[in-house]
């Protein structure tokens, strides 16, 4: 198997095919290129890479210091199934500016194995809420 690589260089990122993934996912179809690309600047973005070619993305956004939130976890099609969605996972976790984050979100409908490896949880609590605009 290809090594995985992974960087938060903004220069290795392919903003239009990772955008158009996100379009066509069941979580990003109402939005835009301007709307991704402002919440990629609003973001630390994780990009994997083999062989330097981009094969996945995902970002963690907050306040850097007490909470983030995991977006946008997403594979090319091609390379499924080889470990880039844990790659891009233990990147964003293990990064130094969320070092001192201790509450993690994320939503999800169908990879809660992938996210449950590194300690996440159903959030039924009732401590959290939530609004939709």
């Amino acid at each position: 198997m290809s090594r995985i690589e992974i960087s938060f260089d903004p220069a290795h990122l392919d903003f239009d095919r990772t955008s158009d993934l996100i379009k066509s996912s069941y979580w990003g179809q109402e939005r835009t290129d301007t709307l991704n690309r402002r919440a990629f600047a609003n973001s630390i973005c994780a990009i994997a890479l083999i062989e330097g070619r981009q094969v996945g993305f995902a970002r963690a956004s907050g306040d850097r210091a007490v909470f983030a939130r995991i977006s946008d976890v997403i594979v090319w099609p091609e390379h499924r199934g080889k470990g880039v969605g844990k790659a891009l996972m233990g990147a964003l976790l293990g990064h130094p500016d969320l070092a001192t984050v201790g509450s993690w979100t994320l939503s999800t409908s169908d990879a809660h194995g992938l996210y449950k490896q590194f300690g996440f949880v159903a959030a039924d609590s009732g401590l959290d809420m939530q609004m939709r605009r």
